[in-house]
């Protein structure tokens, strides 16, 4: 999906055009366009009277904005302490085996984007891993096989 001006106008018409709102806007960006295009980069700072520096200062700060589209299933492994006593670098091993792709990377067919996380709120329920916006606690590879094939069923 191509950047449209006129609805990035919009977006920062409904939050005044004012700068300390850039997250905010950054936001609605992503919920319309599942991501930043570089395009939006520099129509923000035209419109917000901010340098491109800036902006793309905050975009790659939070994890959660993207630069490029995410595949059709995201796929989150938390990262975090909890995590990782209970196993989470061997999950997450196995993560990148099985969709073939790095932490951070997006598959060249699109299907999926893998990316860490660094909590998902669910530590009494370690590891934890996200499919989509759906949360699975407690996972191993065999979890993660069944939840990854029942998100694809979600996602058809």
């Amino acid at each position: 999906m191509r950047y449209d001006k006129a609805i990035g106008t919009e977006i920062i018409a409904r939050f005044e055009a004012r700068p300390e709102l850039l997250v905010q806007i950054l936001n609605a960006i992503v919920a319309r366009y599942g991501f930043i295009p570089e395009d939006a980069v520099r129509h923000l700072a035209e419109e917000l009277n901010l340098s491109r520096a800036d902006v793309h200062g905050v975009v790659h700060y939070y994890h959660d904005f993207r630069t490029a589209p995410p595949g059709k299933t995201v796929v989150k492994v938390c990262q975090a302490e909890s995590c990782q006593a209970m196993g989470s670098r061997e999950l997450t091993a196995h993560v990148r085996e099985r969709l073939q792709l790095d932490l951070n990377e997006t598959s060249a067919d699109g299907r999926y984007t893998l990316e860490p996380v660094y909590c998902l709120g669910n530590c009494a329920c370690s590891p934890a891993v996200m499919i989509n916006d759906r949360v699975y606690g407690r996972v191993d590879a065999v979890r993660f096989d069944d939840a990854l094939a029942a998100g694809m069923q979600e996602v058809n």
